[in-house]
């Protein structure tokens, strides 16, 4: 008897890639489910879940097919995925791992539920037209195949659903999909994504025009935060999705290139990179090294996906540190000062309001009955007068969760209801809605020169034109502020002494010392503090005056936690020219460094030509312990003169800070100090990018006095000329550089 054609429902993936909390996989159980339970043709046989390495933004040559390659003259059909403005990788390395990572992942837990994980490379719209030819267009050996397999008919696209995002390339690719969709009369759907903390339904506005330029009034306008998420969406369960295609069913990959459907992670991983590798050290002349110190550890050693992201979540709550976050958000060293969640959000492999579901079981001591969200089927919604909702659970716990659990009870703020940090989370989590809220009002003006404050000006957006150079040098000749441009207008050729202070400020070699270990962090791991973020941003664009979309773009392609609408509305607003008339404050690293690092720890970790400097001679032996270089350096001076560490004494300085400025600026070091510790003749430390006003105390010093206040202008507690105001312990009226 003849078989009923596949009937295939494609879900297309991109930054959603979860199985819990799931707004697509959670229609498609409902609809395949109810038909199973009835005596009616299921509408969908099959479902095809696709993820696609988009060829704009993930360097894809990798994919390209051996046998392709081979032939003559062979190439990606796709220009090289680089950045518009500064030619770097859209997305470098490290955050190549974390996506693969994501990706995998997502891939086994489909395939735990009897489903799996369709992986491809090229642009959305190519990919999806490759697979609606493929199953439209007759012949070849997939109908012998069917032929001999006795099936009745060709298999046919019912629909392609994806959840819809909110940055400009994407809607792209919405528009693209949809149109292929309706010129061959096939249905597409688009989901609004519900990895958002609030609900988009739930917004006090009806269109996004309506959304306040400033983030305060914005969460006025929802406190209390607590009661607002709606419940999470359960976990499909074995079964509940309908079965993957079979291998004569699933489109080929398109050409030149192959499929990830049968590689291992490890495989797709090396595909991914091979490419990526083929530019030692990302071109920079001196990329930053690994510290020789066995102590120095990355602040991010996570791997990407949702299965990781649960026990990150659990492990949080269970430590103390979520319940910690208000008094630790800003350290610079260790794993959990921050929650370390943002790439997990960013990619969708969490849901904001799955975490905020987790906090409040932990807060409220329910978790004994709610059992983990991730594995749950509420059965009913329930707000009671105090704006709480209830979920009822018929599946067992996760049983990771439950070794977390057992934890709970220990930690602080167990049971005692929402706490300073629990409440900064959800603080965070709301400001990620509303950055990805301001790049749905604002469109293309996210990567705009000017920023949202710009968003009338006739001047195109770099994202929105095929032709960067033009639409640079017309962007900076509507720009209201003399930024240093890559290119100036009219020139085709980049400034040569600006692209020599762009690679010294990419591999940390500026001088400054918070921005250099900041940046050789970011290079190295992937990752970097919000508060060294912050400082960062504000150098190029405020100190050095750059263009300040060559910072957004770098970060872009290191950041394992990109996020295009937190990352280039951030800068914008440090820049000073996003939404927020607040805006516009200078951060002074060298206050900041001895505000946020003050022991020098976080400098001395990751710029290690200066792990000695400001050290007391029983801190420096005591280094010489762990850190190989350091003990070199220590007993490298046999000449019986005084060893190394503030020149060799404790010496008599009138506060801890004084003796810790030559760390935040190396500039300030004496010329002995200097040739002990190797530094004599080094650029860097020569000739700084910048030399920042700043004075420990009220008195004026020496402008060029080295190892003291230095160059001092201002007044204490101001930083010093320039227009900045200290931040003291929180933010200068608005909103700081927000990361969970």
């Amino acid at each position: 008897m003849a078989q009923m054609p596949p009937r295939i429902l494609i879900y297309l993936l991109r930054r959603d890639l979860r199985l819990t909390d799931n707004p697509v996989f959670h229609e498609i159980q409902r609809v395949f489910t109810s038909s199973s339970s009835s005596s009616s043709s299921p509408r969908f046989t099959h479902l095809l879940p696709i993820f696609v390495f988009p060829a704009n933004q993930v360097e894809v040559s990798g994919f390209l097919s051996k046998e392709s390659a081979q032939e003559t003259e062979v190439k990606s059909p796709y220009p090289p995925a680089r950045s518009e403005i500064g030619g770097y990788w859209r997305t470098g390395p490290l955050r190549s791992k974390f996506l693969v990572e994501s990706v995998t992942d997502l891939r086994k837990s489909l395939e735990d539920v009897g489903s799996g994980l369709a992986i491809r490379a090229g642009m959305v719209g190519d990919v999806v037209r490759d697979a609606l030819d493929f199953y439209e267009q007759p012949g070849g050996e997939r109908d012998q195949a069917l032929s001999e397999s006795g099936e009745s008919g060709r298999p046919e696209v019912e629909a392609v659903w994806m959840t819809a995002e909110d940055t400009t390339e994407e809607r792209r690719d919405e528009r693209t999909v949809r149109k292929l969709m309706e010129e061959r009369g096939k249905e597409f759907r688009l989901f609004k994504d519900e990895k958002y903390f609030i609900d988009d339904r739930d917004l006090p506005f009806k269109s996004v025009k309506e959304l306040p330029d400033v983030y305060t009034t914005h969460r006025k306008s929802l406190e209390p935060l607590r009661s607002r998420p709606r419940p999470v969406l359960p976990k499909p369960r074995r079964g509940d999705l309908p079965p993957f295609p079979s291998p004569r069913h699933t489109p080929s990959p398109l050409y030149p290139f192959v499929s990830g459907d049968g590689m291992s992670p490890e495989d797709i991983m090396k595909t991914i990179m091979a490419p990526l590798e083929e530019e030692p050290g990302l071109g920079l002349k001196h990329p930053p090294k690994w510290p020789s110190s066995s102590d120095v550890i990355s602040a991010h050693p996570f791997e990407g996906g949702e299965t990781v992201g649960y026990e990150r979540v659990w492990h949080l709550l269970a430590t103390s540190a979520m319940t910690n976050y208000k008094d630790t958000r800003n350290g610079l060293l260790g794993l959990d000062f921050s929650t370390k969640l943002s790439g997990y959000l960013s990619y969708g492999s969490l849901s904001s309001r799955w975490i905020h579901w987790e906090m409040r079981a932990f807060e409220d001591g329910t978790d004994d009955d709610l059992v983990t969200f991730s594995n749950c089927t509420y059965l009913s919604e329930i707000n009671d007068d105090s704006g709480t909702q209830s979920l009822a659970s018929e599946s067992e716990e996760d049983p990771v969760r439950a070794r977390y659990r057992n934890r709970w009870r220990n930690a602080a703020g167990f049971g005692e209801g929402e706490n300073r940090g629990t409440g900064g989370v959800r603080f965070e989590l709301l400001w990620r809605d509303y950055m990805s809220l301001c790049a749905r009002k604002f469109g293309p003006a996210l990567y705009h020169i000017e920023g949202f404050q710009g968003q009338s000006s006739t001047a195109p957006s770099v994202s929105s034109t095929s032709d960067p150079n033009q639409s640079s040098s017309q962007s900076a000749q509507n720009s209201p502020k003399p930024w240093k441009y890559l290119k100036e207008p009219g020139s085709t050729k980049p400034d040569r002494a600006l692209e020599e202070t762009l690679d010294r400020f990419r591999s940390g070699r500026t001088g400054i010392g918070l921005i250099d270990a900041s940046q050789r962090e970011l290079y190295l791991t992937g990752y970097t503090s919000n508060r060294a973020r912050q400082n960062v941003a504000s150098f190029l664009s405020k100190h050095l005056g750059i263009d300040w979309r060559l910072g957004a773009e770098w970060y872009e392609s290191m950041l394992v936690d990109y996020d295009a609408a937190s990352n280039w509305g951030n800068w914008q607003y440090v820049a000073g020219v996003g939404n927020d008339p607040r805006q516009g404050r200078t951060f002074n690293p060298v206050k900041q460094g001895l505000e946020y690092d003050k022991g020098g720890e976080y400098v001395r970790s990751w710029v290690e030509e200066l792990r000695l400097v400001g050290l007391k001679e029983e801190e420096v032996k005591e280094k010489a312990e762990t850190d190989e270089g350091a003990a070199k350096l220590q007993a490298g001076d046999n000449s019986g003169e005084e060893k190394l560490g503030s020149s060799g004494k404790n010496p008599p300085v009138e506060s801890e800070q004084e003796r810790l400025m030559p760390l935040f600026q190396a500039w300030r070091l004496d010329e002995r100090e200097k040739e002990r510790l190797g530094l004599k003749g080094v650029e860097w430390v020569e000739n700084p990018l910048v030399k920042i006003p700043f004075s420990v105390g009220r008195r004026p010093r020496d402008p060029g006095a080295p190892g003291r206040g230095g160059w001092w202008r201002g007044q204490r507690g101001r930083g010093g000329g320039g227009g900045y105001r200290g931040r003291g312990r929180g933010r200068p009226g608005g909103p700081e550089w927000r990361r969970v």
